[in-house]
């Protein structure tokens, strides 16, 4: 479809998230009485910072009602500069609790009246296994993408993550783009076959594109060294060409 750009406007919201719990969000809409299709911008791991609201509003300036839920809010005074409290916080994240908070911001975006009832996910970095987890986890997204992902494919099983990603795969309710680099430690070049080999096993309709070396983690992160602009510029056209298809 042809290209449009939109006025858009932001806000702080609450959400109902996990056993019903009011949780904090940022959303941001298209001015215009719609339709519009739905995007769950999945935060990473440093949590739902600038670069996060950012994505939030270039979805709604893109023409997407858009809402990125705060999966940290439970933790008391998280501290995204504490790498310590970081990985604390990444892993002491029950995917349980992610899933009930996810599947909040899904229904507050389908509960709005400018929405066209289609709602896809995207996530980056931790986000990324997020979006994997929530996709085979419900039948509400009608397209995830995964950018990056790390620990969907993993032996390691914890209290908070009891079962590991790529064993859901058969579970995957809709199409799935993931955007990988080639130089990224996880996931992995092997990381990235694995979870492509899996969802072909199950039939599953997805695309998975590489970005060849020097590209690796966090390709799209604009306020770090990690950020490569071609593959970004790239990997935000494979993006919005895969939300037509399925959420337009």
């Amino acid at each position: 479809m042809a290209e449009q750009s939109y006025g858009i406007h932001a806000e702080a919201v609450s959400l109902t998230g996990y056993r019903g719990d009011a949780i904090p969000g940022y959303f941001a809409r298209p001015l215009g009485d719609g339709p519009f299709p739905g995007v769950l911008v999945i935060h990473e791991a440093f949590g739902l910072l600038e670069l996060t609201r950012e994505t939030v509003h270039k979805f709604a300036a893109h023409g997407y009602l858009a809402i990125a839920p705060d999966l940290y809010s439970r933790i008391p005074d998280f501290d995204p500069t504490n790498m310590d409290a970081l990985r604390n916080a990444m892993f002491s994240l029950p995917d349980e609790h992610a899933i009930g908070d996810m599947l909040g911001g899904v229904a507050y975006l389908k509960g709005l009246e400018q929405s066209n009832s289609k709602v896809g996910s995207i996530g980056h970095c931790s986000g990324g296994r997020h979006s994997f987890l929530l996709a085979c986890n419900t039948d509400q997204l009608d397209a995830a993408v995964n950018c990056y992902g790390g620990g969907v494919v993993t032996d390691e099983v914890t209290e908070n993550r009891p079962r590991p990603v790529i064993d859901m795969a058969a579970d995957l309710a809709c199409p799935m783009l993931g955007l990988f680099g080639a130089t990224d430690r996880n996931p992995n070049p092997e990381h990235v076959q694995r979870m492509d080999e899996e969802l072909t096993k199950h039939g599953k309709a997805h695309e998975f594109h590489s970005y060849a070396e020097p590209v690796g983690h966090g390709f799209f992160a604009t306020d770090r060294p990690s950020y490569d602009q071609a593959a970004a510029v790239d990997g935000w056209d494979r993006i919005f060409a895969f939300y037509d298809q399925h959420l337009r």
